[in-house]
């Protein structure tokens, strides 16, 4: 419970930031990765020790989930800074996302 709580702190901390780089469509961008790694890590977590088949479908969900965040944020603000801000916020929590899962 403890990592999660980092990545929510984490991600708020890196949505400002790239709001005070791209302004609200960063920040909107910046919001939907952290519910899409959020959402991928909660979905993963309770299968890191499962058998190969049930990891790698629980894996190719949180896959799936961060495709669906391009989409909304696509949808929602087709701009170039919300991407930015989606891609800026999202993968330095890919990067640590071995922390939020142990």
């Amino acid at each position: 419970m403890k990592a999660i709580g980092i990545l929510v702190a984490l991600g708020v901390v890196l949505v400002v930031v790239s709001g005070a780089l791209g302004g609200s469509p960063a920040m909107i961008g910046g919001s939907v990765a952290v519910l899409a790694q959020l959402w991928a890590v909660t979905l993963l977590r309770p299968k890191m020790r499962a058998p190969n088949p049930e990891f790698m479908a629980r894996w190719l969900g949180g896959l799936g989930i961060r495709v669906l965040g391009i989409g909304v944020v696509l949808i929602v603000s087709a701009t170039l800074p919300a991407l930015l801000g989606y891609l800026g916020v999202l993968l330095p929590l890919l990067f640590l996302e071995t922390r939020f899962l142990r």
